[in-house]
Parts: C-alpha cells; sequence; structure tokens
C-alpha cells in the first residue's frame, strides 16, 4: 500500500512526504533558480529538503486553517513556479482545502469567467495576481486574500506570516478520503472555453502509481519538468526536482543553453517538457548524455523531433510521449523506438501511433457523435481498424467538469458493469483507432473532422502526409462551409529561412505530395500563413478555430 493511500483510509497525495522526510531529511527536494551570474546562467541557490517541504508546508497548513482554509476550502492559487508555489500546494493537500489552478496566459475574459465561476473562499497570489485582481475584479467571493510578496498591500496577510503563525504546531494531514475533491485543475481552453476538471484524491494517488509503473520511475532520480504542475508528482515518487530556468508558459522560446546548464550541473537524468521544449533541445542539437528518460505529452510529437532527440541521446535512454488529457492521464503511452517504427504508417495517413493502453485503462473505440450518451449502452462500439471516438475508463478517469453540466452530460458515460456497479467512461474528445495488434492510433480532435460531401477528414491523417516538405514547417487542415459539404482546406506555414516567394513552387508540390494518398486527394485549397496561432499550455496545439475563420476569409 503506498504512501498517498494508507491503510487508516486516508488519501492524500501529500501523505509521502512524512515518511520521506523522515527517511531522507536532507535530501534535496527541489531546486529552484535564484540569482544570476555573471554568464547569465542560474545560481539555483534556492532549494528544500525533503525535511523542510515537509516541515513548512505543516506550518503553512496551519497557519492556513487559523483563518479558516480548512477541509473544503476552494483557494485559488496564483502563484510563479516557486518554492513558494510547492510550498502552497502541499499545504493545501496536507489542509484538505482544494486548489484552483488556471492558466494565467489564457484569454482575460476567459480567465475571469473561470475564477468567478470557481467561487473561491481565499485568493493566493503573487503582487501583480492581486493587482489583477483588484483591478479586473476577479474572484470577489474570496474572503481570505494571502500575497506572497514582503507586504500585504491589496492582501489581508503574507506568506511569510501564515507560515510563522503555524510554526510548530506540528504534522498536518486530514484525513481525506478517496472521493472527496482535491483540486479544480481548469483545462487550457485550446479547444473552447476552459472547463474546471474536478480532481479527487484517488485521481491524483492512481495518477503517481501508474506514472511510476509506466515508466519505471524509481526513488532517487532527478527531473527536469518544464511544465510545474508535474514537479508535483516527482516529491511522492521520492525524485528531487530541478525548476528550470524558464517561462513555463512559453516552451517554445526556452533558452537551451540554461536547461542543459542545469541538466549537467544536478545530474538530471529525466525530463518532461511539451513538443515545443523538444523542439527547442532538438534544434540546439547538444548531445544529452546524463538523461534515462524524457518525457513528452501535451500534442503529438513531430517526428523528425523525435527521430533528433534519439540521436542525441543515450542508446539505453528511453523518450516517452504519453496520451492523455486533464481529465484523464495516462491514458496510453509509446517508447520512440516504436514510434519511429510507426513513422512511415503516420507519413502515408495512418494517423499517429500513441501505444497501449496503461493498465488497467480500459480504451474503446465508438460511433463518433457529437450528442451526449448518457449509457454506455447507448454507445455503439467500433472493432478494430474502424476510426470513432476513444474513450477511456480507469482509475484516473474525472467524472464532472466544476458546475458545468452541460459539459459533463457531453464528456462522461455511464457503465453498469456484471456486478451492477457502475463506473465513469471519459470521452477523450479525440477520434482515432485500434489497430490488430492492440496499439491505438491518435488521428486528431472529434472538434476538428472536416465533413466533406465524401466523407470525413481528419487532422492527423492529413497534415503528416504534407508535413514532409522539406519547406514545411507544419499544416493545419480546417472545413469551410457547412457541414456535410465542408470544403477541405490546408493552412501551411513555412519552416524558418524559407523565402515567400518560393510558395507558388511548394504549393505545386504539396498539391503532388497530396495526389498520391487516398485521405488527402480531395485537398485542393491551400493557404499560406505567417505564423501558425497555438495554445498557451504547450505551444503546440494549433488553434484550427482561428484558422478555419482566417481561412474562410480567403478560401
Amino acid at each position: 500500500m503506498s504512501d498517498a493511500a494508507r491503510a487508516d483510509g486516508t488519501c492524500n497525495i501529500a501523505a509521502a512526504l512524512p515518511r520521506l522526510a523522515a527517511q531522507f531529511p536532507e535530501r534535496i527536494a527541489m531546486r529552484c533558480p535564484g540569482s544570476r551570474g555573471p554568464d547569465g546562467l542560474a545560481r539555483y541557490d534556492v532549494a528544500l529538503s525533503y525535511r523542510e517541504l515537509d516541515a513548512r508546508s505543516d506550518a503553512i497548513a496551519a497557519g492556513l486553517a487559523r483563518r479558516g482554509v480548512v477541509r473544503g476550502t476552494r483557494t485559488v492559487m496564483m502563484v510563479r513556479p516557486s518554492p513558494e508555489f510547492f510550498l502552497l500546494m502541499f499545504a493545501l493537500f496536507k489542509a484538505g482545502a482544494v486548489p484552483v489552478l488556471v492558466d494565467p496566459g489564457i484569454d482575460k475574459r476567459a480567465l475571469k469567467q473561470c475564477l468567478d465561476e470557481a467561487e473561491a473562499d481565499a485568493f493566493i497570489g503573487i503582487p501583480l495576481a492581486h493587482v489583477a485582481r483588484v483591478v479586473l475584479r476577479w474572484a470577489r467571493s474570496a474572503r481570505l486574500r494571502v500575497t506572497t510578496g514582503a507586504r500585504a498591500w491589496l492582501a489581508d496577510t503574507t506568506l511569510a506570516r501564515v507560515e510563522r503563525d503555524g510554526a510548530g504546531a506540528g504534522p498536518q494531514l486530514a484525513d481525506t478520503r478517496p472521493d472527496d475533491v482535491a483540486a479544480i485543475l481548469f483545462t487550457s481552453g485550446s479547444t473552447g472555453v476552459p472547463k474546471g476538471v474536478v480532481y479527487r484524491h484517488r485521481h491524483f494517488v492512481a495518477q503517481v502509481a501508474m506514472l511510476g509503473e509506466a515508466f519505471g520511475i524509481a526513488p532517487g532520480g532527478v527531473d527536469l519538468p518544464t511544465f510545474p504542475p508535474f514537479a508535483l508528482f516527482d516529491p511522492a515518487l521520492g525524485l528531487t526536482s530541478v525548476i528550470p530556468d524558464m517561462d513555463p508558459t512559453r516552451p517554445a522560446q526556452a533558452d537551451p543553453r540554461r536547461l542543459h546548464d542545469a541538466i549537467a550541473r544536478f545530474g538530471v537524468d529525466q525530463l518532461f517538457g511539451s513538443p515545443a521544449l523538444m523542439g527547442v533541445l532538438a534544434r540546439h542539437g547538444a548531445p544529452l548524455p546524463g538523461l534515462k528518460r524524457v518525457t513528452s505529452a501535451g500534442a503529438p510529437v513531430p517526428a523528425e523531433v523525435v527521430a533528433r532527440m534519439r540521436a542525441l541521446l543515450p542508446d539505453d535512454a528511453q523518450f516517452w510521449t504519453p496520451y492523455g488529457a486533464t481529465e484523464c492521464l495516462p491514458v496510453a503511452v509509446i517508447e520512440g523506438r516504436e514510434l519511429q517504427a510507426t513513422r512511415a504508417a503516420t507519413e502515408g495517413g495512418a494517423g499517429t501511433c500513441v501505444g497501449r493502453a496503461v493498465a488497467p485503462n480500459d480504451v474503446r473505440i465508438i460511433a463518433i457523435t457529437d450528442a451526449a450518451i448518457a449509457d454506455w449502452d447507448g454507445a455503439v462500439e467500433l472493432p478494430a481498424g474502424a476510426v470513432g471516438e476513444i474513450t477511456v475508463a480507469g482509475p484516473t478517469a474525472t467524472d464532472r467538469y466544476f458546475r458545468r453540466d452541460a459539459q459533463t452530460r457531453l464528456a462522461k458515460i455511464t457503465e453498469t458493469l456484471g456486478d451492477g456497479s457502475t463506473r465513469v467512461v471519459h470521452r477523450m474528445g479525440d477520434v482515432g483507432y485500434v489497430d490488430a495488434d492492440g496499439r491505438l492510433w491518435f488521428c486528431g480532435r472529434k472538434s476538428h473532422r472536416v465533413e466533406t460531401a465524401g466523407g470525413p477528414l481528419y487532422t492527423e491523417q492529413v497534415e503528416p502526409v504534407f508535413n514532409v516538405h522539406p519547406g514545411v514547417r507544419r499544416t493545419a487542415l480546417v472545413g469551410v462551409g457547412a457541414r456535410g459539404a465542408q470544403r477541405p482546406v490546408l493552412c501551411v506555414e513555412l519552416d524558418d529561412g524559407v523565402d515567400a516567394r518560393e510558395w507558388p513552387r511548394i504549393e505545386a508540390e504539396l498539391r503532388a505530395i497530396g495526389a498520391g494518398f487516398v485521405h488527402t486527394a480531395g485537398v485542393a485549397r491551400f493557404l499560406r500563413h505567417p505564423k501558425f496561432p497555438v495554445d498557451i499550455r504547450h505551444n503546440a496545439k494549433i488553434a484550427r478555430e482561428t484558422l478555419a475563420a482566417w481561412a474562410a476569409a480567403r478560401a
């Protein structure tokens, strides 16, 4: 039985901290960038041992409890990746409070809507977040406001004061149950208005167990998590986190020099990052001899990036690309060697192979519909090889969105099992199929399919065919016109350094490439776009709705 799911019934991701603090008190739990040296590189002179992380998060939990932040208290967190962020998150978990996390880079109107929907009782943020809170009238329901700044300006108190007030209170760990709400995590909103995914404590505990098992993660490793929320899993897995010197909302702009410096200086042996971050390292081209495990998620990783990364890693290193979503993660995983072996099929229109389901997930394909499906009996399960909507049932499948009943009905199916019990089946909102070998293939987002008079076209079966052109950075398939009679349009972003005057030649070559495949022969309209809009979180998901409107004005 894991520390996070104890014999007494307590289920909490923070429950592992007291044991680790007792066994390895001086082991570094996380290092963070601090001051900067004359060479421009971070000194990483800010660190927390397991003992400090446990004791200080206890003190903060106790100090917050004195101010009414207790079990079930919804608490907005707007704090940058820093020791304060991790101390606060573990303090809130220990208190049984419910942190509310929203990507700060999303549209400001959507961000306000998310915060209003959450109706949080407390707001904890950096000074700039409090300025925005006052000016933009965020989280007006919050009765307690805490700042990470040195003075309680625009707030009721400072984090330092909260910690001082709770010092010496001793261990703090609420006896949270598996079904208790642990957090509300708002999606990035890359395919619509962000939704608050309700995480229960059992979901976090299951994620830790499944990630550890799927990737063979053993305690004692050193991780460089370039997507900060994933650093929360590291202490539960017994790892040391090195928080990179970069803006986590702009991974495509990360300085590879700084990443390499952290990897070499602290013996980093595992790395997590978005496809955009992997692209940065791949283009930089410097070997990564110390890494044993690299994981990339958030969007399909381009085949050439996988190939370049594999060449930079040691022969025995693993490059994993898990498939999943905020609502359910991990669903399936594939290692880079197998992904490379499927590259030719992907470039021929087969879709992107995302590997095999992570046990004990149950992944099934159903007929595509945009309507709600209340019961599994109402779903039409498809045979191997048939493209449909991907569904998953498993221990990390969340069961609802916070105060979004309509979206919950569209995304969740209730299934009654043979013993009379029920479980939630999550509709991924993606289309794909399972091949004869049991591997899952991703063909794109359901909402991005193009419904032509001749049948549907799926983005991940069309775009890779054209992405092989050496002058093309990436492409995006969109539909123009009424559904059922849409005209497929391929938006094209040229590679860096390619002169726009070459477009007529490149367009002709793309037409010739597309004519050779059944999935792409019907694409007759090609439009050059200067730079695709992408999501905030991973800088990799293309904003196809924006591109579709742009294409409609020109097609």
